[in-house]
């Protein structure tokens, strides 16, 4: 049966330097090893939370997306994160899925951080993606997201959710209950990866990139800069849905987008 081998990378962000961190990350994917299937970066990778996108040049969400294409392909992997992008008269915090042919899906943040504002700075999204790659069913979303449920509920039989964050020290026992919480109630694995070290409005991070199977049981984890690697399991996905049938009683109902 199918395994999907994803590396996921937590690291200190160069704040508002797209040029800085696709060096930095192109040096660390130099230690990859060359069995993974998917490589996973946090939010925002390649500038840091910045509520100031303008301060970037807007060529770079097309550079930075050109580096993911080449990096995937030169891994031959899959590349996963997201960034400021300007599109039609306004940015998204886009997260990017990009395959080693080149093939690129995405993701628009739905669930925008009013806390800092970022509703007022980048559009949201009103659409999931799922990815079909290598056997799996991936959902991606956005650190924001990972605080409401309804947004993830896993009416897509999807295998795989992966969240993408800047999530901040105070707020860390939230990011390690949900992530656990979001993989038993989907019956799927769940995937976190944070960024580390301190931006330039003073928030601290300090990872606890993790990842969780579909019983909540801990794979991963690490609060240290580096690679953190997992091995995921198609069967392992079947066998617990096959023996525990809870999504068979999930709750039946339609989502509205938001106005």
């Amino acid at each position: 049966m199918a395994t999907l081998k994803i590396a996921l990378i937590q690291a200190p962000l160069i704040w508002e330097n797209p040029q800085a961190n696709r060096t930095y990350f192109s040096n660390v994917l130099k230690d990859i090893s060359s069995e993974i299937d998917i490589i996973i970066l946090p939010e925002m990778f390649n500038t840091g939370f910045t509520m100031q996108p303008e301060n970037v040049a807007k060529e770079e969400g097309p550079k930075t997306l050109a580096w993911m294409q080449q990096k995937a392909n030169q891994t031959d992997a899959a590349l996963v994160g997201s960034l400021p992008f300007f599109e039609n008269d306004s940015f998204t915090n886009r997260l990017f899925f990009v395959e080693p042919n080149g093939k690129v899906a995405y993701y628009d943040k739905r669930h925008t951080f009013t806390l800092a504002g970022e509703h007022k700075v980048y559009k949201a999204g009103n659409e999931k993606l799922i990815v079909d790659f290598k056997g799996f069913k991936i959902c991606p979303m956005v650190c924001y997201d990972l605080r409401f449920p309804v947004w993830s509920r896993n009416t897509e039989d999807y295998d795989v959710l992966i969240y993408v964050a800047n999530w901040p020290k105070p707020r860390t026992l939230a990011w390690d209950t949900l992530l656990k919480a979001r993989a038993i109630e989907n019956m799927a694995y769940c995937v976190g990866v944070n960024r580390i070290g301190k931006d330039e409005t003073g928030h601290e991070y300090i990872g606890h990139s993790a990842i969780y199977d579909a019983l909540g049981e801990k794979l991963a984890y690490s609060e240290a800069e580096g690679i953190i690697y997992g091995t995921l399991s198609k069967d392992h996905i079947m066998n617990t849905r096959q023996n525990l049938k809870f999504l068979d009683d999930r709750d039946s109902f339609e989502l509205k987008n938001k106005a």
